[in-house]
């Protein structure tokens, strides 16, 4: 039973649920919490994913609690019901802590994907940092995305045997859609992109984190409007966040400014052709910063540490924070010096080969005793 609520969690759970739907072995039951709405039913709905249970947990303003006690108490019926041998969380979210916890008081195997992430500071980022150490305290498997998570989980005993490198699944859902080149819904989009194609420059930029709102994300405006101003030659482009918050905090210094393009969350095939046609991202997500580098694209991180660090030594992805003057130094060392722009654009991709799902399910049908695992993904990262 794989269980997620959110869009990143969708993202990355989606090709892990088609490659158990396509295994002989095994059977798949999709449930849903509906933590994010609108988000999530887009990307289930690209990957033709039809979930057998929905919680719709979604409130306006939830807490972290209220997701969390929703999620288990929702999951606990499911759970009763359909008996599953094991269940799939991937991640660090509300839903995959709460799913996972409530599948371990049933004496269900949990099984982790995308596990051993650490940023090592409790704090950030809220609440994910707490949430996957959590997790992986009950999970029966863990699938590590690259060495550097492998070996985040051994230095907290985790038992090898029970780690297996599989690869992000963010790289097999990027490869599965970015070549669809879906078309964009916003007109404002489709005349972006023929700019792009004539040679003109584009600044993605993606910002929600908790630990970063209020001041922190008043800065990043205040960052993007001197940068629109200094730079009219380039176009920059926000999917802004739903959340009132975030847009209480940015949006009010972007008025007025005709060279930024502020749109609805888009989906994610949507999403995967803008970031295709981006020049740099500028971005607090934690899976643009795996998906970019797919796509040969420099990644300025607005945060001050980083559950990634795979990247950051690959050269792909800098750690910048949100301290304004250093956005704006940063962003247009990118656009103006093509030595820096070149030295990140080419850096390698430590995180796929677009495997990791299959890799995934070889590992559960191993753990359900109805398979063998393939061998693991090789990242290059460490021995």
């Amino acid at each position: 039973m794989p269980i997620y609520g959110t869009r990143p969690e969708a993202i990355k759970m989606a090709p892990i649920v088609t490659a158990l739907q396509r295994a002989e072995n095994l059977q798949c039951v999709v449930t849903v919490t509906g933590q994010h709405r609108e988000m999530l039913d887009q990307v289930n709905e690209l990957f033709g994913i039809v979930p057998d249970h929905d919680l719709n947990i979604i409130q306006p303003r939830q807490t972290l609690n209220m997701v969390m006690a929703k999620t288990i108490s929702g999951l606990d019926e499911v759970l009763v019901v359909e008996q599953p041998d094991a269940v799939v969380v991937q991640g660090d979210t509300s839903t995959s802590t709460a799913a996972a916890i409530a599948a371990f008081n049933r004496g269900i195997p949990v099984v982790h994907a995308e596990a051993g992430l650490r940023s090592f500071n409790i704090n950030s980022p809220f609440p994910e940092e707490a949430n996957r150490k959590i997790t992986s305290q009950i999970s029966a498997l863990h699938l590590a995305p690259t060495s550097v998570s492998r070996d985040n989980l051994l230095r907290e005993n985790t038992a090898r045997g029970d780690i297996y490198i599989t690869g992000n699944t963010v790289i097999d859902a990027l490869l599965t859609v970015v070549d669809q080149r879906v078309a964009f819904s916003d007109p404002q989009l489709t005349r972006l992109a023929d700019e792009v194609g004539d040679g003109r420059k584009l600044v993605l930029v993606t910002t929600h984190r908790r630990e970063n709102q209020g001041e922190a994300m008043r800065g990043v405006g205040r960052a993007l409007a001197r940068l629109a101003r200094d730079n009219p030659e380039v176009e920059f482009v926000l999917p802004a966040h739903k959340n009132p918050v975030v847009r209480e905090a940015i949006l009010p210094f972007l008025e007025g400014l005709g060279s930024i393009t502020v749109t609805e969350p888009l989906p994610y095939g949507e999403f995967t052709h803008l970031l295709s046609l981006s020049t740099v991202v500028l971005t607090d997500s934690g899976g643009v910063q795996e998906e970019a580098p797919g796509l040969g694209k420099p990644v300025l991180v607005m945060r001050e540490n980083t559950e990634r660090p795979e990247a950051v030594t690959a050269g792909t992805v800098r750690l910048i924070g949100t301290d304004e003057e250093r956005v704006v130094d940063e962003v247009s060392s990118l656009l103006h010096d093509p030595a820096a722009y070149e030295a990140m654009a080419n850096a390698v991709n430590p995180y796929g080969d677009g495997q990791a799902a299959e890799r995934s399910v070889s590992a559960i049908a191993e753990l359900l005793g109805v398979g063998s695992r393939m061998p693991e993904f090789q990242d290059g990262l460490s021995g």
